[in-house]
């Protein structure tokens, strides 16, 4: 999850930078500028895309899975004291 949201965020960050608004300043003679046909949006394929969401729901169901064990051992702990 953390790197798709960093992933997320590099690429709205580089589509800002390249598609800066007209009343921004001009481009220095030296920088370097791509051309509009190279920049395109990125788009997964249906295998990409299925298996990133079977990694995101794994992922997910073991931070779920971690939790309960911790709050089952509490609460045996708990029980554990109060005998």
């Amino acid at each position: 999850m953390r790197t798709t949201l960093i992933t997320a965020a590099l690429l709205a960050a580089f589509g800002a930078a390249v598609a800066s608004p007209a009343s921004a300043a001009p481009i220095a003679p030296g920088a370097v500028a791509a051309p509009a046909d190279i920049v395109s949006t990125v788009q997964m394929d249906r295998m990409e895309r299925r298996h990133m969401e079977r990694r995101m729901m794994r992922r997910h169901m073991e931070h779920r899975m971690m939790h309960r064990h911790m709050r089952h051992r509490m609460m045996r702990r708990e029980m554990m004291h109060r005998m």
